[in-house]
């Protein structure tokens, strides 16, 4: 399902700080504490945050993970999986540029570790933007769901990302390990000591760096190897901008950053000793206002350009505003003939906000009535700023597009470890496809979507023992079209009933299921290989489970030869 920018907006409460930005009592349950008890409380401490929606999170990252320095008038997305130059063009959007840059959101710690209510996306971590990071596509899915390690047989390497196989002592039992660059080892080292805090009680159900216990959670070589990457990579100046940047957006900070040396005293040479904030370094309450008021973002005379929209839907944008020291709430207000097509998520921003976080993301809905192109002025005053700043906000409105039913396409390459899921594009314009992929594990259906600017997909976490299908929908200006026909890739070696028959068998974890096609089938038989049977019925309804004993079956219908069947 593609999901929307939701207009709730989580304030981070922390304050301004020598490097690091939180409040007195942020973190106070930590003081006098040490290992096991240090990383309950910091847990209590952080793990309350806003669930932000997946397919947002470029919106987020157009900030939080962009060079400080512009390319030629544009941002420049930080990838820390390759060095390829990606840009956000002038007015264009996060989402915008990340699907015209064909790049991935990649999880640090892989989301098929991981299982909850049989589905990897009920969990926060599935979108916490401590684990995730906008990468480059091809470096991504050389990354696979490997473990981090180290390699000294890479059979991938671009410079930045290393994939190869395990050095002795590494990889958790894995053949293969990611390894990133030097300069990057600490920044994943700390966001993987966040997730070991956080996400402590999660069903992992790979044990490569991560064990089912409270503490230390992490196995040995993991923490032996990520503490060394810490050392090595002390941290930067765009980890610290960056966890102010998530406190704005996810309400939540990684302690792992704020204070560098807590990892010692949670695995390492200091779980000996009481941890105190006070001690720490980055601690010293928030200083006094002695500047000036001033907005460093938008720029007077900028513009935000929501592209286009269908008559009667809306388009998000995110502005960022970024100042310091004011004495008062900063107003905001939508001017010019079109003003009622542009709707912010807020008149008023409080002064407590911008002085303590040093910004705040502006929500802009731009939701037409007309077909035209429409243009409005955002203007932002008070707040002990001298005069006022204006933002030109523009877009175009379209009529409502007739959405087709796009044509799935059987799949290719396929392997063991994946297969490239194909579809036909429409005969109109496709602003981007969604790929929907259900997989039949014991009984259950486990659904996961995935966005692409193409016409194919490659899916690179296949497990040959499991039946999976697909499906294909695209979106033109906001909407999107009807879910097209089916695809079922079988699990490997297993026979089933023949494709082109009226009704066809899968075998799935735990049984198997029933695809009604064209044309009638007549009584469908389930017997095992004696004779005893174990399912009759004259008209079987679409997706009906059987759920049956490991053991060989035969499947019999009016329509089709009886078929052997294997129930794993």
């Amino acid at each position: 399902m593609i999901r929307r920018i939701s207009l709730s907006f989580i304030i981070g409460v922390c304050a301004l700080s020598a490097g690091a930005e939180y409040s007195d009592s942020y973190y106070s349950r930590m003081n006098g504490k040490r290992r096991e008890e240090l990383k309950s409380a910091a847990k209590e401490c952080v793990v309350s945050h806003k669930m932000l929606e997946y397919y947002e999170l470029p919106t987020y990252w157009a900030y939080s993970d962009v060079y400080p320095e512009p390319v030629d008038g544009c941002r420049r997305w930080w990838d820390m999986y390759s060095d390829e130059i990606y840009l956000i063009r002038p007015g264009e959007s996060g989402r915008s540029s990340f699907s015209r840059n064909k790049m991935q959101r990649e999880h640090a710690v892989p989301k098929s570790w991981w299982k909850k209510a049989g589905s990897v996306e009920y969990t926060p971590a599935y979108s916490d933007m401590w684990n995730l990071y906008p990468s480059d596509g091809t470096a991504n899915q050389a990354k696979l769901n490997y473990p981090f390690g180290m390699t000294s047989s890479p059979t991938f390497d671009n410079g930045v990302t290393k994939v190869g196989g395990a050095m002795r002592g590494y990889g958790g039992g894995s053949p293969n390990v990611f390894e990133p660059a030097d300069r990057y080892k600490g920044d994943f080292a700390r966001a993987i000591f966040y997730m070991a805090t956080v996400y402590d009680d999660i069903n992992w159900v790979y044990h490569y760096m991560f064990d089912a216990e409270a503490y230390p959670t992490l196995t040995s070589w993991a923490v032996s190897m990520l503490l060394q990457w810490a050392r090595q990579d002390p941290v930067s100046q765009k980890e610290i901008d960056r966890n102010n940047y998530v406190e704005q957006y996810q309400g939540n900070r990684n302690p792992f950053v704020d204070f560098p040396e807590l990892a010692e005293y949670i695995w390492g040479s200091r779980t000996t000793e009481t941890f105190y904030v006070a001690d720490q370094a980055n601690s010293d309450p928030t200083p006094p206002i002695t500047g000036d008021p001033e907005i460093t973002a938008p720029v007077n005379g900028e513009a935000l350009d929501f592209g286009q929209a269908a008559v009667g839907h809306a388009v998000a944008r995110a502005l960022q505003i970024s100042g310091h020291n004011l004495t008062s709430s900063l107003s905001v207000r939508v001017s010019g003939t079109d003003k009622n097509s542009f709707i912010p998520e807020t008149t008023v921003i409080p002064h407590s906000t911008m002085n303590a976080s040093g910004g705040y993301l502006l929500n802009i809905l731009y939701r037409p009535t007309a077909v035209g192109s429409h243009q409005a002025r955002l203007i932002l005053y008070d707040g002990g700023i001298d005069g006022s700043i204006a933002v030109d906000l523009r877009g175009e409105a379209l009529p409502v597009p007739e959405m087709a039913t796009l044509r799935a396409l059987a799949p290719e390459d396929i392997s063991d470890g994946g297969y490239t899921a194909r579809w036909e594009a429409p005969s109109g314009i496709a602003d981007y496809y969604t790929l929907h992929r259900v997989r039949y594990v014991d009984g259950n259906e486990e659904a996961e979507s995935y966005e692409t600017g193409d016409t194919s997909f490659r899916i690179t976490d296949r497990n040959p023992d499991v039946a999976e299908s697909y499906t294909v929908t695209y979106n033109r200006l906001g909407i999107d079209s009807p879910e097209s026909n089916t695809i079922y890739v079988a699990a490997n070696g297993i026979r089933q009933i023949d494709a082109a028959a009226p009704l066809r068998i899968f075998v799935v974890e735990g049984g198997l299921r029933i695809v009604r096609g064209e044309g009638e089938s007549g009584e469908l038989t389930i017997t095992d290989a004696s004779g005893l049977l174990y399912y009759s019925s004259a008209d079987a309804l679409d997706g009906t489970f059987i759920s049956l004993s490991p053991g060989i079956y035969i499947a019999r219908t009016a329509a089709d030869a009886p078929r052997l069947l294997i129930v794993k």
